[in-house]
């Protein structure tokens, strides 16, 4: 028998994996108590962070104020009267990815006021960071990484936001003029310590943010930057940022962004299409027709006038949600189609829900469905964001 001692393994941050060699007959077997739990999944505590997943759109204009744009799911824009921007699925993107999430200046602020600002970020749920024991004697240090392009060279903000406690920790990374000019792709990482004080919560509500910053006024840049774990001071969060928006011609894309535990930023972990997918719906899902006179729900006529539907979401949701929908939506039953409004959801929960609609010309006990009415873009969706 021999043993053969493997340092590190690509892309997980091992320290070190023993494997035994059996001369005899040939096989081997791997003593692998050294790597973390995480080493090969599930490292990566964000969601859709290659930015593959759009349910609501590829591209969104005029916005000026914050939001969850037609832009890749998940991801947030924070804006507060400095400028107006397109947000978009765009498919430049480094080796590796074929998306990334892009801000683009159209209406410039080039002298921001005291309480202006702008950011996009990801709201955490406190089931999802457990793994960091923040707030204990085991606590861990939090690595992000990232790639960015952009045209505007300077000092951007990375900072992340324990909602529970109200704590707040930043860091910087600089983005070069050649890499500016040249409009390369970079892998930033920031690292964050560990903070014993304030637990995240064991649940399903925002416990942690993580806060990409693109400009602020002085209200957040008067003071020293909290490089160190504090209770958040709002001069001390994005002491040094450039301003994005001070130019229409600027612009800044982000994507492969992996927030992990440990000092170490490992290799990006590509998740499937179909698992990212999933995720998302937990907090957003939206049913878009597709093609004319799609069914969305079948249900009854409850009275002349009200139709009742039932619907199965595909995944849990995070929360019961809201309601909402787009474009011509109709009844059909009884062989023609009938009018549709004022549509509720009745008792939602987070497996399913009852909705019901208003109606005309139905006659109680019939079927009825709810359908896209010759449109190829209706949609309906349910919503349970953070």
């Amino acid at each position: 028998m021999s043993e053969i001692k493997v340092n590190s393994i690509k892309g997980v941050g091992a320290s070190a994996a023993a494997i035994t060699v059996n001369n005899s007959d040939g096989t081997c077997t791997a003593n692998l108590t050294s790597i973390s739990g995480d080493a090969f999944g599930s490292r990566n505590v964000l969601i859709n962070s290659a930015m593959q997943i759009s349910q609501r759109g590829t591209s969104d204009s005029g916005i000026t104020s914050s939001e969850y744009p037609d832009a890749p799911d998940r991801w947030r824009f924070g804006l507060s009267g400095q400028g107006t921007w397109t947000i978009s699925q765009d498919t430049s993107a480094p080796a590796g990815f074929a998306n990334s999430w892009k801000a683009q200046c159209t209406t410039a602020d080039a002298s921001p006021s005291t309480t202006d600002l702008v950011y996009m970020h990801q709201k955490i749920e406190g089931y999802n960071v457990q793994k960091f024991a923040k707030g204990t004697v085991s606590a861990k240090t939090f690595t992000v990484s990232f790639y960015v392009k952009t045209n505007k060279a300077g000092t951007y903000i990375c900072e992340l936001w324990d909602r529970d406690n109200d704590r707040a920790v930043s860091q910087t990374y600089t983005v070069s003029s050649s890499n500016a000019s040249s409009a390369n792709w970079v892998r930033y990482t920031c690292n964050f310590p560990a903070d014993t004080t304030g637990a995240f919560g064991n649940d399903n509500g925002n416990s942690l943010e993580l806060n990409f910053w693109l400009g602020a006024g002085s209200q957040f840049t008067s003071g020293t930057l909290a490089t160190a774990w504090a209770s958040r001071t709002q001069a001390n969060r994005v002491v040094g940022q450039v301003n994005l928006a001070d130019n229409t011609s600027n612009y800044w894309q982000i994507t492969g962004v992996q927030l992990e535990v440990g000092s170490v930023a490992t290799d990006f972990e590509h998740r499937s299409f179909g698992q990212e997918l999933a995720l998302c719906k937990r907090y957003y899902n939206r049913f878009t027709a597709g093609s004319i006179y799609t069914r969305f729900a079948s249900g009854q006529v409850q009275s002349s006038d009200q139709a009742e539907f039932m619907f199965q979401h595909p995944v849990t949701m995070r929360a019961a949600p809201t309601f909402g929908s787009g474009g011509a939506l109709v009844g059909w039953s009884e062989n023609s189609l009938k009018t549709i409004s004022s549509i509720a959801l009745n008792d939602p929960n987070v497996n399913n829900c009852t909705f019901t609609a208003t109606t005309s010309g139905c006659t109680r006990g019939t079927a009825i469905d709810f359908i896209a009415n010759n449109s190829a873009t209706a949609y309906i969706e349910f919503i349970s964001e953070l």
